[in-house]
């Protein structure tokens, strides 16, 4: 039994839409990949979710269900096959709408420093070189990094490489950043110091996040809300509140009972 601190439906179109108004909406959205015997395989089906401003939503669920998928159509770097997304009451046609991305491998360019990873970001921005250099210094400070300033992706660990891909996410202050298992790579203790450390950054900055796991601990250690997406095709499961007082630890009360509800779920 859910403790009482915890509030869910076993409607995930009703949870999905409880906040109010809506930044991100995705309504009726369905993807299907093309096959070359010229059928479709169907991977995503009538997703409707709705999140809110400044919002920190994860997306989990087992392998093939969808999440990444859901997660690019709403970067614009994926074409819905039917329904719409919209940010901010735009909708989404393309990349471009203040969207930032991190994916899990860093996808630095391995020639350029820490900083100029960073102010790369700063491109389209107007900005002179200069000012271009001393923006990216400053969100270097804000990940933890300013005295990395000069070093090469080579001479940096995984978490550091991780954190350069969030500054640079955040180089152009997106009003969404949508993560696609940024920490998946990395070994335990540097995943939970970089969990602490974004938690930091979103409530430093409060971004609206769409974040994408396999790990229901990661979840529930960040999440306002958590989206039980199943597979074939990927549909909305449930929704989960995660009405928990942050940092969260699993030895608080009701980590572990909602851990387990959302394990029992993704189980049937």
């Amino acid at each position: 039994m859910l403790e009482n601190n915890f509030l869910f439906h076993q409607s995930p179109t009703a949870r999905a839409e409880r906040k109010s108004p809506a930044f991100i909406r995705v309504d009726g959205v369905r993807k299907t990949f093309a096959q070359r015997d010229g059928g479709a395989v169907p991977v995503l089906e009538k997703i409707d979710l709705t999140i809110a401003e400044n919002e920190f939503v994860s997306l989990v669920g087992r392998s093939g269900c969808g999440k990444t998928t859901l997660l690019n159509m709403i970067a614009g770097l994926e074409d819905v096959s039917s329904g719409k997304i919209a940010i901010a009451g735009k909708v989404v046609t393309g990349p471009g709408q203040g969207q930032g991305v991190v994916f899990q491998q860093h996808a630095l360019f391995p020639w350029l420093t820490a900083v100029d990873n960073v102010a790369f970001g700063f491109r389209k921005s107007g900005f002179t070189r200069a000012e271009r250099r001393v923006r990216a210094m400053e969100l270097l400070r804000l990940v933890g990094l300013e005295a990395a300033a000069t070093r090469y992706p080579r001479e940096m660990s995984g978490g550091m490489q991780q954190r350069v891909s969030i500054a640079r996410a955040l180089a152009l202050d997106p009003q969404i950043l949508l993560m696609d298992e940024p920490f998946g790579a990395l070994d335990e203790l540097t995943r939970i110091e970089l969990q602490q450390e974004l938690l930091r950054i979103w409530e430093a900055r409060r971004k609206t996040v769409v974040f994408v796991t396999h790990s229901i601990s990661e979840a529930l250690t960040l999440s306002d809300r958590i989206v039980l997406l199943a597979p074939n095709p990927g549909r909305i499961q449930r929704v989960f509140d995660v009405d928990l007082p942050r940092p969260r630890q699993r030895t608080q009360p009701g980590f572990n009972a909602l851990y387990q509800d959302i394990w029992n779920e993704l189980s049937t």
